[in-house]
């Protein structure tokens, strides 16, 4: 949706639609704004009860070692394993990615992933915050069509290997950054910080 288009409420891709945020810590308010802005209810998701009525749910970015922790210490883990596996469409975005996958090359003591994604990551790849970047990036659509968004790295991720299924959609300099498989969209990057809503509208597209 271009940012000059207006389209009334009920037209709107998150129409009467209603999406989780995990929100433990990281950029939640971010991710809140666009979906609404999409026309979508948004739930901040605390506790296991909050996933049962969900349509799809968004994971974000932040220290995803933290997130991991407090994702067990909230009752959480087991059941955001169940629902995701489930099927519930949910889109990883930096440390959400992290979250998602099921092997972390380089975690921190400790560290675990929800494992329901079949993919390596390795954190922090292109730098620290300070080597944060604006990039225009090419992303294949579920149609097959190339599109370029507008994004942000923020001590970014990289995916290090796609397992059987999982389709790699995007790159930035020669590395993994966007894949998805099934019901669950991964990336490195953060669209919600720019005001890309492309992959945001395909994960409201999963709703069924």
């Amino acid at each position: 949706m271009s940012e000059t288009e207006v389209l009334p409420p009920a037209a709107l891709p998150g129409a009467g639609k209603t999406v989780g945020v995990l929100a433990l810590q990281g950029g939640v308010a971010e991710h809140a704004r666009m979906l609404e802005s999409l026309g979508a209810h948004v739930v901040l998701v605390k506790s296991a009860e909050q996933l049962a009525n969900l349509d799809a749910l968004v994971l974000p970015g932040g220290e995803s070692s933290t997130i991991d922790r407090l994702t067990r210490i909230f009752g959480l883990r087991q059941p955001l394993i169940e629902t995701i596996s489930g099927g519930l469409p949910t889109l990883g975005t930096c440390a959400g990615l992290i979250m998602l996958s099921t092997v972390i090359d380089d975690p921190a003591p400790g560290q675990q992933s929800l494992g329901v994604l079949d993919v390596s990551v390795g954190r922090n790849a292109f730098g620290s915050q300070v080597d944060s970047a604006q990039v225009h990036l090419p992303w294949l659509t579920p149609s097959g069509e190339e599109v370029v968004i507008d994004t942000a790295f923020i001590r970014a991720p990289i995916v290090t290997r796609a397992g059987e299924g999982v389709q790699v959609v995007a790159h930035h300099e020669g590395k993994i950054v966007g894949v998805r498989a099934g019901n669950i969209i991964g990336i490195s990057f953060h669209p919600e910080v720019t005001g890309d809503t492309t992959v945001h509208e395909e994960l409201l597209s999963l709703i069924r």
